[in-house]
């Protein structure tokens, strides 16, 4: 009562009464400009949300609940998985356990189709109680069937309850055909055949959806929904006219989605997938409707991972199982920080895995179910991607599914451009990769690391490079290649700060041209300031620099920018920081070179590296 009465002194503040006192502190600037995000999912964002804003009907839903948005049942446990590539049965089966006996909950084992003998499987599950773990395996198409039987046979075996142990052979044939160029012809009768021999196993999935090698390739948020959903729609209609009973054909679909950096879109994101692919299930007309839940394997986005100041992959990667863990997945994969550029070491997988020990046992996000719920903000956004990402998932659907789609190459096509797009706006700096675009780590070097390929996520090994497939590319490859040019140059480039003139301003310009020139490798030199140009240009001779930067205000630059060009001249590449009113009169002089917020950053140093001589 004291806390009612508290907050009833307080008038209420209307959604119009913030707009105005926002129009008014932005002093004239616009609204939409400055405040509304526009972001690449196809909607714009608010700077704020009411009450009001809450979509109709969220506040009715509960977990556990049909439609599911706010998660398949009503607690938030998910299951901690780790991926095991190793040929070896015996080693695999070590990995596996000490895995298992550091945390791990759920694994999936990458099966080599010479590696499916009679043998293989108990030696390869040897000791590992698949009561207590989910067992995934993504097995070579060619031996999917024959491991199938064999595993299911193991299971008898060994005596275990066939109705409670969990888990999924992953079988892809549109996926093969996206990431690997691989044709499967009449891919229904390997379901169906696969779906028999599982019958005894009601928790095992074998119809996969792997939606992350789009996020991998930079698809936008709402698109890899929007594939998903097809994909996932595409396998239901076939295997339903095929003669799969409806609610048998939906408890074997599994979706394997990406994570971006992007965290409370991707909350909003998985809450909006289970409610559509509830609502697609639902025109099947299942038996049960606990048929329609959409069962989630989240996995870290490896777009934005990067080969410089790497330990940064850590925080991309932990933010992005948060957002998942508070969406209410079944399984979580953390792509370990150094996966970039080797083989993830032991000590990579440990603390992988251990990042989400940390969001369970110390954060306690496995403890409240859906707790994003009722956030105006998170409920808004869910809203929002459902309607693009549904939108979107028509379109495919009205020009004829998304297995045409993905053989016209549509598919390929539409998310390339996405990437590109991404790549684009993250070389003109409207997207920051941290420690690559921006603020990047002045002193380090690679020490030999090299970018490994990515894989494609099909689990297929064997790839033809000439086919046309999907073909993922991280975020920050350009701008890495760029600063590994720089070090392979045998001599790393000094750029100089010359800072004179006011105060505030040659101080800020030369943190924006130090940050944006080590970007390109170079080693930048900073200085607190010279009283006049000639000390300046005799500073960075002696400092014997590659690049000299003068850094000052616009009003100063008239004054000071042309002398200190004519006495650098030949001695090495001026550049201005910044777009002077004075810009015209500088360029006549013969100045070439400037910087500043409305640059293409990856051009620029790339024109640069040529001046410099680097290939």
């Amino acid at each position: 009562m004291e806390r009612e009465r508290l907050f009833s002194e307080f008038p209420p503040v209307s959604a119009e009464n913030w707009k105005e006192k926002i129009v008014e502190d932005l002093k004239g600037a616009d609204y939409d400009k400055k405040m509304v995000w526009k972001t690449g999912e196809g909607f714009n964002v608010n700077p704020f949300y009411r009450k009001e804003d809450l979509p109709e009907g969220c506040s009715d839903a509960e977990p556990g609940k049909f439609p599911y948005t706010r998660g398949n049942s009503d607690n938030n446990s998910w299951l901690i998985r780790q991926s095991i590539d190793i040929p070896s049965a015996e080693e695999a089966n070590a990995k596996a356990r000490k895995m298992i006996e550091e945390g791990a909950t759920s694994l999936v084992f990458r099966v080599h189709g010479k590696l499916v003998t009679p043998e293989y499987i108990p030696t390869l599950l040897d000791g590992i109680d698949a009561g207590k773990v989910e067992l995934n395996f993504n097995v070579c198409v060619s031996k999917i069937r024959i491991f199938a039987a064999q595993l299911v046979e193991y299971y008898k075996q060994r005596g275990f309850d066939l109705a409670a142990i969990r888990g999924s052979i992953e079988y892809d044939p549109i996926g093969k055909e996206l990431y690997a160029g691989k044709v499967i012809e009449d891919y229904i009768a390997t379901v169906k055949e696969i779906i028999g021999t599982l019958e005894e196993l009601p928790r095992y999935r074998c119809m996969a959806v792997n939606s992350a090698g789009l996020c991998n390739a930079g698809a936008y948020i709402t698109q890899e929904l929007a594939c998903a959903l097809a994909w996932g729609n595409e396998y239901m209609n076939a295997a339903t006219e095929a003669g799969i009973p409806v609610d048998r054909a939906a408890k074997s679909i599994k979706f394997n989605m990406g994570i971006s950096s992007n965290f409370f879109m991707e909350i909003a994101k998985f809450r909006a997938a289970r409610m559509l692919w509830a609502r697609i299930v639902e025109q099947y007309a299942p038996e049960c409707r606990c048929s329609c839940k959409m069962i989630i394997h989240a996995e870290t986005s490896r777009f934005n991972l990067t080969l410089f100041d790497p330990y940064v992959n850590m925080l991309r990667t932990q933010t992005e199982a948060m957002s998942a863990a508070i969406a209410g997945v079944e399984a979580i994969t953390v792509t370990p920080y150094d996966s970039v550029y080797e083989t993830p070491t032991e000590f990579a997988e440990r603390i992988a895995k251990n990042q989400q020990l940390i969001l369970k046992h110390e954060s306690h996000l496995d403890k409240v179910a859906d707790p994003a719920g009722g956030s105006y903000y998170i409920e808004s956004l869910t809203a929002s991607i459902a309607a693009e990402a549904w939108k979107q998932f028509l379109a495919i659907e009205e020009a004829g599914g998304f297995h045409k789609a993905v053989k016209e190459g549509r598919i390929k096509a539409e998310v390339e451009a996405s990437g590109n797009s991404r790549r684009t706006a993250l070389a003109k700096r409207k997207e920051i990769l941290l420690g690559t675009n921006q603020y990047p780590n002045f002193s380090e070097t690679s020490e030999g690391r090299r970018p490994l390929a990515m894989g494609c996520g099909c689990g297929c090994h064997n790839h033809d490079e000439e086919n046309d497939r999907l073909v993922a590319k991280r975020l920050g490859e350009e701008f890495e290649q760029l600063r590994l040019a720089t070090e392979e140059g045998g001599r790393r480039p000094k750029a100089f700060m010359l800072t004179i003139g006011n105060l505030a301003m040659r101080q800020a310009r030369a943190q924006f041209s130090c940050n944006f020139l080590a970007a390109a490798g170079y080693e930048v030199i900073d200085n607190l300031g010279f009283k006049s140009i000639e000390e300046g240009v005799a500073a960075a001779m002696e400092a014997k620099a590659d690049i000299v930067v003068i850094c000052s205000s616009d009003d100063e630059y008239a004054e000071y920018a042309i002398p200190a060009f004519n006495a650098v001249k030949e001695k090495a590449i001026f550049i201005v920081a910044g777009a002077p009113a004075c810009s015209e009169e500088l360029q006549k002089a013969g100045i070439e070179n400037f910087i500043h917020v409305r640059v293409n950053v990856l051009e620029t140093l790339k024109a640069l590296n040529a001046k410099l001589g680097i290939k």
